[in-house]
Protein backbone atom coordinates (compact mmCIF):
# COMPACT_ATOMS: atom_id res chain seq x y z
CA UNK A 1 0.00 0.00 0.00
CA UNK A 2 1.16 3.54 -0.73
CA UNK A 3 1.54 5.74 2.36
CA UNK A 4 1.02 9.47 1.90
CA UNK A 5 2.30 12.35 3.99
CA UNK A 6 -0.25 14.89 5.16
CA UNK A 7 0.35 18.22 3.35
CA UNK A 8 1.40 21.42 5.07
CA UNK A 9 -1.66 23.53 5.75
CA UNK A 10 -1.31 27.13 4.50
CA UNK A 11 -1.77 29.95 7.00
CA UNK A 12 -4.48 32.52 6.43
CA UNK A 13 -3.06 36.02 5.80
CA UNK A 14 -4.06 37.14 9.31
CA UNK A 15 -2.65 34.09 11.11
CA UNK A 16 -0.55 35.20 14.09
CA UNK A 17 2.06 32.47 14.46
CA UNK A 18 4.09 31.62 11.35
CA UNK A 19 7.44 29.87 11.62
CA UNK A 20 10.21 28.99 9.19
CA UNK A 21 8.96 26.54 6.60
CA UNK A 22 5.31 27.56 6.95
CA UNK A 23 3.37 28.74 3.92
CA UNK A 24 0.69 31.40 3.44
CA UNK A 25 -2.54 31.23 1.46
CA UNK A 26 -2.46 34.79 0.12
CA UNK A 27 -5.18 34.41 -2.54
CA UNK A 28 -8.46 33.31 -0.94
CA UNK A 29 -10.65 33.57 -4.04
CA UNK A 30 -10.98 29.78 -4.13
CA UNK A 31 -13.12 29.98 -0.97
CA UNK A 32 -15.44 32.75 -2.18
CA UNK A 33 -19.03 31.57 -2.60
CA UNK A 34 -18.21 28.10 -1.27
CA UNK A 35 -19.51 26.39 1.84
CA UNK A 36 -16.78 25.97 4.44
CA UNK A 37 -16.43 24.28 7.81
CA UNK A 38 -14.42 25.95 10.56
CA UNK A 39 -13.12 23.63 13.28
CA UNK A 40 -10.94 24.14 16.32
CA UNK A 41 -7.27 23.45 15.62
CA UNK A 42 -6.18 20.86 18.18
CA UNK A 43 -2.67 20.98 19.64
CA UNK A 44 -1.63 17.38 19.01
CA UNK A 45 0.55 15.33 16.68
CA UNK A 46 -0.61 14.92 13.10
CA UNK A 47 -1.31 11.20 12.64
CA UNK A 48 -2.53 9.07 9.73
CA UNK A 49 -4.29 5.72 10.06
CA UNK A 50 -4.61 3.02 7.38
CA UNK A 51 -6.08 -0.46 7.60
CA UNK A 52 -2.56 -1.90 8.00
CA UNK A 53 -0.36 0.97 9.16
CA UNK A 54 -0.08 4.16 11.21
CA UNK A 55 2.40 7.00 11.00
CA UNK A 56 2.91 10.52 12.32
CA UNK A 57 3.52 13.39 9.91
CA UNK A 58 6.84 11.83 8.93
CA UNK A 59 6.32 8.61 6.98
CA UNK A 60 9.27 7.00 8.78
CA UNK A 61 8.28 8.17 12.27
CA UNK A 62 9.98 6.11 14.96
CA UNK A 63 8.65 4.84 18.27
CA UNK A 64 7.71 7.40 20.89
CA UNK A 65 5.77 6.59 24.09
CA UNK A 66 3.18 9.27 23.28
CA UNK A 67 2.13 7.14 20.29
CA UNK A 68 1.44 3.94 22.22
CA UNK A 69 -2.19 4.75 23.04
CA UNK A 70 -3.20 5.64 19.48
CA UNK A 71 -1.47 2.52 18.16
CA UNK A 72 -3.44 0.30 20.54
CA UNK A 73 -6.68 2.10 19.72
CA UNK A 74 -5.99 1.85 15.98
CA UNK A 75 -5.96 -1.95 16.27
CA UNK A 76 -9.60 -1.84 17.39
CA UNK A 77 -10.82 -0.07 14.23
CA UNK A 78 -8.17 -0.92 11.60
CA UNK A 79 -10.27 -3.72 10.06
CA UNK A 80 -13.08 -1.21 9.41
CA UNK A 81 -10.92 1.15 7.32
CA UNK A 82 -11.37 0.38 3.59
CA UNK A 83 -8.31 -0.75 1.67
CA UNK A 84 -6.54 2.24 0.16
CA UNK A 85 -8.25 4.73 2.47
CA UNK A 86 -6.67 6.74 5.28
CA UNK A 87 -7.92 8.72 8.24
CA UNK A 88 -6.04 11.84 9.34
CA UNK A 89 -6.26 13.47 12.73
CA UNK A 90 -4.49 14.57 15.89
CA UNK A 91 -2.93 12.27 18.47
CA UNK A 92 -3.85 14.18 21.64
CA UNK A 93 -2.25 11.90 24.22
CA UNK A 94 0.76 14.06 25.11
CA UNK A 95 0.63 17.67 26.24
CA UNK A 96 2.35 20.01 23.80
CA UNK A 97 1.86 23.74 24.39
CA UNK A 98 -1.74 23.48 25.62
CA UNK A 99 -2.92 21.28 28.48
CA UNK A 100 -6.37 19.79 27.78
CA UNK A 101 -8.72 18.84 30.60
CA UNK A 102 -11.95 17.68 28.88
CA UNK A 103 -10.92 15.58 25.88
CA UNK A 104 -13.50 13.13 24.53
CA UNK A 105 -10.73 10.92 23.16
CA UNK A 106 -6.98 10.90 22.63
CA UNK A 107 -7.58 10.89 18.87
CA UNK A 108 -9.49 13.61 17.03
CA UNK A 109 -10.09 12.96 13.33
CA UNK A 110 -10.37 15.77 10.83
CA UNK A 111 -10.37 14.15 7.37
CA UNK A 112 -10.79 10.88 5.50
CA UNK A 113 -9.20 10.15 2.11
CA UNK A 114 -10.35 7.46 -0.31
CA UNK A 115 -8.39 5.26 -2.72
CA UNK A 116 -8.50 8.03 -5.39
CA UNK A 117 -6.69 10.39 -2.99
CA UNK A 118 -9.83 12.47 -2.54
CA UNK A 119 -10.77 14.04 0.78
CA UNK A 120 -14.36 13.08 1.58
CA UNK A 121 -16.95 15.81 2.00
CA UNK A 122 -17.62 16.92 5.55
CA UNK A 123 -21.00 15.16 5.54
CA UNK A 124 -19.42 11.87 4.45
CA UNK A 125 -16.57 12.37 6.92
CA UNK A 126 -18.99 12.75 9.83
CA UNK A 127 -20.89 9.64 8.74
CA UNK A 128 -17.69 7.57 8.73
CA UNK A 129 -16.57 9.04 12.04
CA UNK A 130 -19.90 7.99 13.56
CA UNK A 131 -19.47 4.44 12.22
CA UNK A 132 -15.90 4.16 13.52
CA UNK A 133 -16.42 5.96 16.82
CA UNK A 134 -14.02 8.79 15.94
CA UNK A 135 -14.37 12.20 17.56
CA UNK A 136 -14.08 15.31 15.39
CA UNK A 137 -12.77 18.69 16.61
CA UNK A 138 -15.44 21.17 17.73
CA UNK A 139 -17.13 22.92 14.80
CA UNK A 140 -16.98 26.69 15.32
CA UNK A 141 -18.99 27.62 12.23
CA UNK A 142 -20.34 26.15 9.00
CA UNK A 143 -21.67 28.20 6.11
CA UNK A 144 -20.73 30.23 3.05
CA UNK A 145 -17.25 31.71 3.21
CA UNK A 146 -17.25 35.05 5.03
CA UNK A 147 -13.80 36.60 5.43
CA UNK A 148 -15.01 39.42 7.67
CA UNK A 149 -16.53 36.86 10.06
CA UNK A 150 -13.30 34.88 10.20
CA UNK A 151 -11.17 37.96 10.78
CA UNK A 152 -13.40 38.95 13.71
CA UNK A 153 -13.56 35.46 15.26
CA UNK A 154 -12.38 35.65 18.88
CA UNK A 155 -10.97 32.56 20.60
CA UNK A 156 -9.65 31.95 24.10
CA UNK A 157 -6.03 31.60 23.07
CA UNK A 158 -5.08 30.28 26.50
CA UNK A 159 -7.07 27.15 25.68
CA UNK A 160 -7.30 27.04 21.88
CA UNK A 161 -4.45 26.87 19.37
CA UNK A 162 -6.45 28.27 16.48
CA UNK A 163 -8.89 27.17 13.80
CA UNK A 164 -8.90 25.35 10.48
CA UNK A 165 -11.05 26.20 7.47
CA UNK A 166 -11.88 23.52 4.91
CA UNK A 167 -14.28 23.25 2.01
CA UNK A 168 -17.39 21.36 3.01
CA UNK A 169 -17.29 19.60 -0.37
CA UNK A 170 -14.84 16.87 -1.30
CA UNK A 171 -11.56 17.80 -3.00
CA UNK A 172 -8.49 16.08 -4.43
CA UNK A 173 -5.11 15.94 -2.70
CA UNK A 174 -3.65 18.12 -5.48
CA UNK A 175 -6.15 20.86 -4.51
CA UNK A 176 -5.31 20.81 -0.80
CA UNK A 177 -3.71 24.28 -0.76
CA UNK A 178 -6.87 25.72 -2.33
CA UNK A 179 -9.21 23.82 0.00
CA UNK A 180 -7.77 24.10 3.53
CA UNK A 181 -6.22 26.95 5.54
CA UNK A 182 -5.52 27.74 9.19
CA UNK A 183 -5.18 30.50 11.76
CA UNK A 184 -2.79 29.95 14.69
CA UNK A 185 -2.65 32.00 17.89
CA UNK A 186 0.27 34.37 18.55
CA UNK A 187 3.39 32.74 20.03
CA UNK A 188 1.78 29.32 19.89
CA UNK A 189 4.81 27.35 21.10
CA UNK A 190 5.23 28.45 24.70
CA UNK A 191 7.58 25.78 26.06
CA UNK A 192 11.39 25.84 26.14
CA UNK A 193 11.76 22.17 25.25
CA UNK A 194 10.17 20.36 22.31
CA UNK A 195 7.48 18.02 23.60
CA UNK A 196 9.10 14.96 22.00
CA UNK A 197 12.23 15.41 24.12
CA UNK A 198 10.43 15.99 27.39
CA UNK A 199 8.81 13.49 29.73
CA UNK A 200 5.37 12.58 28.40
CA UNK A 201 2.61 14.38 30.28
CA UNK A 202 -0.79 12.97 29.26
CA UNK A 203 -3.69 15.30 28.58
CA UNK A 204 -6.89 14.69 30.53
CA UNK A 205 -9.98 12.90 29.28
CA UNK A 206 -13.43 14.08 30.25
CA UNK A 207 -14.30 12.50 33.60
CA UNK A 208 -10.69 12.07 34.73
CA UNK A 209 -10.29 12.67 38.46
Amino acid sequence: MRYIKYPRTPHLPWSRSVTAGDIYSLDLDHFVGREVVITEKMDGENTTLYTDHIHARSLDSQHHPSRDWVKRWHHTIAHEIPQGWRICGENMYAQHSIEYFELESYFYGFSIWNERNECLSWIETKEWFALLGIVAPPVLHQGIWDESYLRSLVLDTQKVEGYVVRLAASFHYDQFAQSVAKWVRPRHVQTDQHWMFAAVQPNHLRGDV
